[in-house]
């Protein structure tokens, strides 16, 4: 066989490859035009033992409500990503993936998000997870999570759904907006300042002589004088005014600046509070002792703005007042021997409160 034949049929041999994938993949494509989609098939990938979140009834009822066509729709035009951001906007679902197999199927998988407890707080409903997310409670939803009740106030509204850090960042931002807006109304006051300073210094360097050319008396000249002097300290007394108002003004703008930014550190260390409550759950959460004695933790805002946590336990009829959560191991570990040493040789109903909110102290109130 010569050369030539030889790349002749391998060139045949290619254009009928070519010609067969462009044939099956046209007819695919008539095949998949002409196929309906045979029914739904929706998938909770992570329900666990703590409850759920979403289920698929619930699911199958906003496909129903939104009018999105599904089943009996031809498979290429099923809007998939409709379908995927009608579910992702509920704040409780992580994740949702929709596709259609070789069988026409519609098959919808979600995972929902895993929160670390519940927040009934000052009229809030809303669960967060680990991570700082938070999300409104969805009607008939039955998570068994540690609940945080209370006057405790977090640092965002009730109706707020999302990343809280997204949140506190999108405040901060508006802040410094609003400080930066502050800084240029001073701009004005500053140029009046400085115009201001120029006329004191012309002011300073007024001055008269006689004009002998003109013959002027003396008393003429010492008239002129008197009024010169008269002038000045009108006009320096209009001056000094002048210059106390701007200064005044500018510092009730500074004020206002300085309020914008105790808000802002206020913000801040109301978030580490909130982040502090996810992680003292946690540490309650992973210790198996704890879990079972813990039955409510009460959290409250003090008016300094402070977080503090009182927890009703399993054992006994008293109250631990726990305080803040900066060493919340330290105090448990504290509390941990006060009921091994203490509590079990004493009697666990003998009394009302027990403080551990001090260094190296546990404080008892009958």
């Amino acid at each position: 066989m010569n050369r030539t034949l030889k790349y002749a049929l391998l060139t045949l041999l290619w254009l009928l490859v070519a010609g067969y994938v462009i044939w099956a993949s046209a007819a695919a494509r008539r095949n998949r035009k002409a196929r309906t989609v045979a029914r739904l098939e929706i998938e909770v990938v992570d329900s666990t033992s703590q409850g759920h979140l979403v289920s698929a009834e619930m699911v199958r009822r906003w496909i129903s409500s939104s009018r999105i066509p599904t089943v009996g729709t031809a498979v290429d035009e099923v809007d998939l990503t409709a379908i995927e951001r009608l579910i992702a906007r509920n704040g409780f679902v992580d994740e949702a993936v929709a596709y259609i197999d070789y069988d026409a199927v519609l098959h919808i998988e979600i995972s929902q998000r895993k929160p670390l407890l519940r927040l009934l707080t000052d009229g809030l409903n809303l669960y967060a997870t680990a991570d700082g997310h938070v999300f409104g409670a969805p009607r008939a939803s039955s998570l068994y999570v540690p609940v945080v009740t209370g006057s405790y106030r977090p640092p965002f509204p009730g109706d707020y759904s999302g990343e809280v850090r997204a949140h506190i960042d999108s405040r901060l931002a508006e802040i410094d907006r609003r400080i930066e807006e502050l800084e240029h109304e001073k701009y004005p006051y500053y140029r009046r300042e400085i115009e201001n300073d120029r006329d004191i210094a012309a002011l300073r360097r007024m001055r008269i002589k006689r004009q002998w050319w003109r013959g002027e008396s003396s008393e003429a000249f010492d008239k002129r004088v008197v009024e010169l002097r008269e002038k000045k300290a009108e006009l320096r007394r209009l001056y000094r005014y002048r210059s106390r108002v701007y200064r005044e003004r500018v510092e009730q703008i500074a004020a206002r600046q300085q309020a914008e930014r105790a808000a802002q550190k206020k913000l801040e260390k109301s978030y580490e509070d909130f982040m502090k409550l996810l992680t003292f759950v946690k540490i309650v959460e992973e210790d198996d002792f704890w879990r079972s004695e813990v039955v409510q933790i009460a959290a409250r805002t003090t008016p300094s703005g402070a977080l503090e946590v009182e927890l009703v336990p399993r054992s006994g009829r008293f109250t631990i007042l726990f305080g803040r959560l900066d060493d919340a191991e330290a105090k448990f570990d504290k509390l941990m021997r006060f009921y091994r040493s203490g509590l079990s040789a004493i009697g666990w109903d003998e009394y009302r409160t027990i403080d551990v909110r001090y260094r190296n102290q546990v404080v008892c109130k009958k």
